[in-house]
C-alpha cells in the first residue's frame, strides 16, 4: 500500500488545518466508518426504540388534538401517548451521554493511533481497548460538561438580550468553548491526563490561539453541517411528500403502520447522523490540539531534529 500517511503534529496555519482536516476526512472516512459501526450497534438499535417511542408519542398526540385519530379525545389512549413520549426522552438522554462517551473517545482514540501507527494499518481493537483504558476519565469529563454547558447556556440567554452584538459574542463564546473542551478531552487521551490538568492545558492552547481555534471551529463545524444536511436530503424529501401526500388524503396516520415506520426510520437516521457528525466534529479539534500543541512545545520538530543528529 502507498504511504500516504498525513502528519498531524505539525504546527499549521488556519488555512492549512482547514486543508488536513478534510485530506484526513477524506483519506479515513471508511476505516472510521468501520470502528463507528462495529462498536455503536447496540446504540443504534437503541435510537431506533427511542425514534419509535416519540413518533409515536408525537404522532398521537397531535392525531388526538386535530381530531383525527378514531380514539381522540379518549383519555386512557392518550396518557398513552405521553408515556411513549416521555418513556422516548429519557431513553433519548440516556443514550445520547453513553454515545458521547463511547465516540468522544472513538474520534480521539482513531486519531491518536492513527499517529501512533502513522497509517491506517491499525486494527479496530486497538483503538477500542485505548477508549476502554481511559473509560474513567471520559465518563468524568462528560459529566463536568453538563455545569460547563448550563453556564454557557445562561450566558446565551442573558447575551441573547444586547441587540445584534449580542449574537455575534454567544457565537465567539460558543466556538470558544467548543475549541477548548475538545482540545481539553484530546490533551486527556493524548498526554493521558486527569481531567482538570488537561482542561487546564487546553484552556491556555486555545487562549493563546484564541481567533484561530474560534475560527477553525466555526469554518468547519458551518462546511460540515452543511455535508450532514446534503446528507439528511434524501430522507428528508421522502418523509416531506409522504407528509403532504397524509395531509391531502386525510390519512389517520396515528394508526397506520407505514406512517410509523417512515417516520420512526426517518427520525433514526437523523439521529444517527447526528451522532456520526459529534465525532467528525472532534476531528476537528484532534487536528486543531495537535497543531497547536506542536505551536506551544516543538516536540516533533525537536524530535526530527535530534533524529538527524543521530544519522549524521
Amino acid at each position: 500500500m502507498k504511504d500516504n500517511y498525513i502528519p498531524l503534529r505539525v504546527n499549521r496555519d488556519f488555512g492549512e488545518i482547514i486543508s488536513v482536516y478534510f485530506d484526513f476526512f477524506k483519506q479515513n472516512i471508511k476505516n472510521f466508518t468501520n470502528v463507528f459501526i462495529s462498536y455503536n450497534g447496540i446504540f443504534l438499535i437503541g435510537l431506533l426504540i427511542t425514534s419509535y417511542l416519540l413518533v409515536s408519542g408525537v404522532i398521537g398526540l397531535i392525531a388526538n388534538e386535530t381530531n383525527l385519530s378514531s380514539f381522540s379525545g379518549t383519555i386512557g389512549f392518550e396518557k398513552d401517548y405521553y408515556v411513549s413520549l416521555i418513556v422516548g426522552g429519557v431513553l433519548f438522554f440516556v443514550i445520547f451521554i453513553l454515545i458521547a462517551i463511547l465516540n468522544y473517545s472513538l474520534a480521539s482514540g482513531y486519531m491518536i493511533k492513527y499517529v501512533e501507527n502513522k497509517n491506517q494499518n491499525f486494527d479496530k481493537k486497538e483503538v477500542w481497548e485505548f477508549a476502554k483504558g481511559q473509560f474513567g476519565n471520559v465518563v468524568l469529563f462528560i459529566l463536568i460538561l453538563i455545569p460547563i454547558y448550563l453556564v454557557f447556556f445562561i450566558a446565551s440567554i442573558i447575551l441573547a438580550i444586547i441587540p445584534i452584538l449580542g449574537i455575534f459574542i454567544q457565537y465567539i463564546v460558543q466556538f470558544f468553548v467548543a475549541a477548548w473542551l475538545g482540545v481539553s478531552f484530546f490533551d486527556m487521551l493524548d498526554k493521558k491526563k486527569g481531567v482538570t490538568d488537561a482542561l487546564g492545558e487546553g484552556w491556555r492552547l486555545v487562549t493563546s490561539n484564541f481567533w484561530k481555534s474560534v475560527g477553525v471551529n466555526f469554518i468547519l463545524g458551518l462546511l460540515l453541517g452543511i455535508l450532514l444536511l446534503i446528507a439528511l436530503m434524501i430522507p428528508g424529501i421522502i418523509i416531506g411528500i409522504y407528509t403532504f401526500h397524509v395531509v391531502e388524503n386525510i390519512v389517520d396516520y396515528a394508526h397506520s403502520v407505514l406512517s410509523t415506520v417512515i417516520y420512526t426510520l426517518g427520525t433514526c437516521f437523523v439521529l444517527i447522523i447526528a451522532v456520526y457528525g459529534q465525532c467528525l466534529t472532534q476531528f476537528i479539534n484532534g487536528i486543531l490540539y495537535y497543531a497547536l500543541h506542536e505551536k506551544t512545545y516543538n516536540e516533533s520538530t525537536r524530535a526530527t531534529i535530534e533524529q538527524i543528529g543521530l544519522n549524521d
